[in-house]
């Protein structure tokens, strides 16, 4: 799960830390759904631990998108209920506008979401779940 954490109009990104073959790259923050979780539930747990921030989730963005063989991540966009995001678990954060979503290296199976997510931001207002 990942979230599309969008604020007066800037996309969050955050930089990987790890493993070796994809540190340094950039991704949408999220990670695996546990035992008992909804996705929304693992999504937001997630964000807590990864960013110390609780989230608002909106909308799905697409369907399954891939991430590897047998694996998909499901994107959901998503706007700060409180907190201010912090790297825990990242090298670092990103706050980018539209016009800087590809000056990153953002991991390939992030890259096709990143452009959907770009759509969906048009102007400099926030706009996640519809408003």
């Amino acid at each position: 799960m990942a979230a599309a954490i969008v604020r007066d109009g800037r996309l969050l990104a955050a930089q990987r830390a790890g493993p070796p073959a994809m540190a340094g790259g950039w991704e949408f923050p999220g990670g695996k759904v546990d035992p008992g979780e909804t996705d929304e539930e693992a999504l937001v747990r997630e964000c807590q631990e990864e960013l110390g921030v609780e989230v608002a989730l909106g909308r799905r963005i697409g369907g399954d998108w891939p991430l590897g063989p047998g694996y998909v991540i499901r994107v959901w966009l998503a706007g700060l209920s409180s907190g201010e995001p912090y790297p825990h678990e990242h090298l670092a954060l990103r706050w980018l506008s539209r016009e800087e979503l590809f000056d990153i290296a953002w991991l390939p199976a992030d890259r096709p979401i990143v452009h959907a997510v770009k759509a969906l931001i048009p102007d400099g207002r926030s706009r996640y779940g519809g408003t």
